[in-house]
């Protein structure tokens, strides 16, 4: 039956749980009481409890506190969002349920990533999706519902907003991080990072260089009889960031950045959910993700006005190998003899903006700005099967007369090219009117240009050519095109008291088209695909009470979203994708955040989320059964609730300054893909942890993470297919971290 979500429903949930997150320390000096962190999710710095949005900042104290290493550690404890943890570099944040695959988008993400406010993914399918290190983050800022008038396109859902520290002039600074732990089912491998921070002021107040290095060590938990490697998911994380800032004049600073940060994954994390903690397949599946990204900006003090100019360029780089049990061109569906594929792919993104922001809290304020991306894609993926070329030329009259040198080349039976290039402008504003000094109007906007050049390549092979056969010639797809539109945005903010503030917005969002992924490959493939755009209405109010002790958020929203790119998939043995643009989707939904301090040493956050996220048209798709997907289907990984609880226990004026903390975490349960019966979630999470501070330097952590050990399934998108096939929980780990700092 389908959830009615009202304002009753809101009283309701308040009763249940009044909510967590309010993230905790941003822009040195601010306050690190709940609610009044300062944040620059609206290209402002702003008090987050005095912004009009619905936001979330997780601050790096709390990160450290909570021991999570990566994004997978906390994303999903904040309201409306979800984590679509399925291959480390490329999972997806899922923002207010807009999705239409548990597993990757086809095209761009509905979600939008930045680094210190620079893009870091690419129209189209990323290359990766840097999952920065949370050592020396500043922190991290979620924004939910669409950001189309202030960032532009791939933010249907919202935003993640990674904030890392940059060199500070004014002191010499130095951390450190140590961990060692362990994983169940890691057969005595040990978890571990190292991680080191330095800051030195080159010229005092004027001139200083911070530098970062980590590596980070994850002990693999899943079993390959296939490989007869136990723990085969090994997974290492290595970065280094350095940053300069340049302070001529008290009214003008010049940062540079640049941050690369490498991953290797030994095996995919994906497994056979019938077997608990195995996965077989007859080779290893390694990954590899490389991101570096260079950035230079300049804050200018106008008088009146400040100027932000920030430009970057960045680079990134992936390969993926998966093994093919299928009975491709030899039979063989094991060992050496089984197909496996080999993917490159390479992407160069080059980033500019710049705005003008007013200054002061007067009754008229304004943001204008103008933005440009260009980026180049290019992949290569290939499929090879170990003697193919000679069975060809030993069964040509079964392979078309075809020699095994035209269909299977160095034994490659497939080959896939992309090549794409984008480039978005776009200019945009907001301004803002306060009539009367409780209430204040906002009106902004985007206008956007954007086109793209791509082409796709089939190449001639055993499987190339159409999925299953083959003809000799390659398959090749072509599409140029562009588009241009406005995404506008209103809100209306009521402060009847300096400690509540209710708003009301109306926004949109919307995301680029591109080529189909195998244009040209059939003629029932369209070529290309459109954008797709949200409609989202929201009604907000934050407040504090009891003098500061608790401070509370709650949203209701409605998105309607049309034109959906719904990423689809064609039958066995290619299981090839494409997109559409089909159907189209509403959710509506109540988000519930607070935390509250029990008592001088107590203190208790809690988050939960209500919502129905459905088609509200039928979803053609030419392989389901019934031809698509009916009007009220569920949206892949739509979880109706989630809720996440945090119980701290604080005693700062005793010896050693000991804490004591419980977190949990609910996902109900929800359908992987389309037309699959297959659920993900359904499960509950417990932490804890303890520490202790040593000689007021060093803050020892003991951890204990999923402590019941639950097998959780996050993700099982390709249940139809040989094997049910999905990712889980990591299971239980436990360790120990140090943190050092000058």
């Amino acid at each position: 039956m389908r959830t009615s979500l009202n304002l009753a429903c809101l009283a309701g949930v308040s009763a249940l749980a009044i909510a967590a997150q309010p993230a905790l320390a941003a822009e040195e000096g601010a306050s690190e009481a709940a609610g009044t962190i300062i944040v620059t999710a609206t290209k402002r710095n702003v008090a987050l409890d005095q912004t009009p949005i619905s936001a979330s900042a997780v601050s790096g104290q709390d990160l450290a506190a909570a021991n999570a290493q990566s994004l997978g550690d906390y994303i999903a404890r904040l309201p409306g969002v979800v984590f679509n943890d399925y291959q480390p570099g490329i999972s997806e944040v899922v923002i207010r349920g807009i999705a239409a695959t548990t597993y990757h988008e086809q095209g761009q993400t509905t979600v939008g990533y930045y680094l210190n406010e620079v893009p870091v993914v690419e129209p189209g399918f990323p290359i990766a999706i840097p999952d920065v290190d949370t050592f020396d983050l500043n922190r991290v800022e979620v924004l939910r519902g669409p950001q189309g008038t202030l960032f532009g396109s791939s933010t249907l859902g919202g935003l993640v907003n990674y904030v890392v520290n940059t060199a500070d002039t004014t002191k010499i600074d130095a951390a450190a991080s140590g961990l060692v732990g362990s994983t169940k089912n890691s057969h005595g491998e040990v978890n571990y990072a190292a991680k080191a921070m330095i800051n030195v002021p080159l010229i005092t107040d004027k001139l200083a260089v911070r530098l970062v290095a980590l590596q980070r060590f994850d002990a693999g938990y899943l079993d390959n009889p296939g490989t007869g490697v136990n723990g085969s998911n090994d997974f290492r994380t290595r970065g280094l960031r350095g940053s300069v800032v340049f302070t001529p004049t008290s009214s003008t600073k010049l940062s540079y950045l640049s941050s690369w940060q490498d991953t290797y994954l030994e095996d995919q994390t994906y497994l056979d959910l019938s077997r608990p903690y195995e996965r077989v397949t007859a080779r290893a599946e390694p990954q590899r993700t490389r991101f570096w990204m260079n950035s230079l900006r300049l804050d200018q003090d106008l008088g009146g006005v400040e100027l932000t100019a920030i430009g970057s360029i960045i680079e990134k780089h992936n390969f993926t190998q998966f093994s093919y049990p299928y009975f491709y061109v030899t039979g063989v569906t094991t060992g050496a003899g089984a197909a496996y594929s080999a993917g490159n792919a390479d992407a160069n993104i080059k980033t500019g903006e710049v705005r003008l922001a007013s200054k002061g809290d007067g009754p008229f304020r304004y943001l204008i700005g103008a933005s440009y991306m260009e980026a180049k894609k290019f992949s290569y993926d290939q499929i090879f099967q170990n003697g193919a070329r000679a069975y060809i030329d030993a069964n040509r009259a079964s392979f078309g007369g075809f020699a095994g040198n035209v269909l299977a080349p160095g034994d490659r039976i497939y080959g896939y090219i992309s090549d794409t290039y984008n480039q978005d402008v776009g200019v945009f504003g907001e301004v803002s009117y306060a009539p009367h000094r409780d209430i204040e109007i906002t009106l902004g906007g985007r206008y956007f240009w954007n086109r793209y050049n791509a082409t796709v390549t089939n190449q001639a092979g055993a499987l190339g050519g159409y999925p299953g056969g083959y003809n000799g010639t390659d398959s090749t797809g072509n599409v140029s095109n562009h588009e241009d539109g406005f995404t506008p945005k209103v809100t209306i903010t009521a402060r009847p008291t300096k400690d509540f503030m209710a708003y009301a917005t109306y926004s949109e969002g919307y995301r680029v088209g591109g080529i189909n992924p195998n244009a040209g490959l059939l003629p029932t493939i369209p070529a290309k695909y459109d954008s797709d755009r949200v409609k989202n209405y929201e009604m907000g109010v934050k407040f504090h009470a009891i003098d500061n002790r608790l401070y509370v958020e709650a949203t209701v929203f409605n998105i309607d979203w049309k034109g959906i790119q719904a990423r689809l998939f064609g039958p066995a043995p290619s299981y090839y994708s494409y997109v559409t643009n089909a159907g189209s989707a509403s959710i509506t939904g109540v988000e519930l955040s607070a935390t509250a301090q029990l008592a001088p040493f107590a203190s208790f956050s809690t988050s939960a989320t209500l919502q129905d996220a459905e088609l509200n048209s039928f979803l053609p798709d030419t392989f389901a059964v019934g031809g698509g997907y009916a009007s009220g289907s569920r949206l892949p990984g739509s979880s109706r609730w989630s809720v996440a609880n945090n119980l701290k226990f604080d005693f700062a004026d005793a010896p050693v300054k000991p804490t004591f903390e419980i977190a949990h975490r609910y996902l109900s349960s929800a359908p992987v893909a389309f037309g699959n019966t297959a659920t993900r979630g359904n499960f509950n999470i417990f932490d804890l942890r303890a520490g202790v501070t040593l000689g007021e330097k060093v803050r020892v952590l003991v951890f204990a993470n999923n402590v019941f050990d639950k097998f959780g399934i996050l993700n099982a998108p390709f249940t139809s297919q040989v094997t049910p096939a999905g990712s889980i929980v990591r299971p239980r780990t436990i360790g120990v971290r140090a943190d050092w700092s000058l």
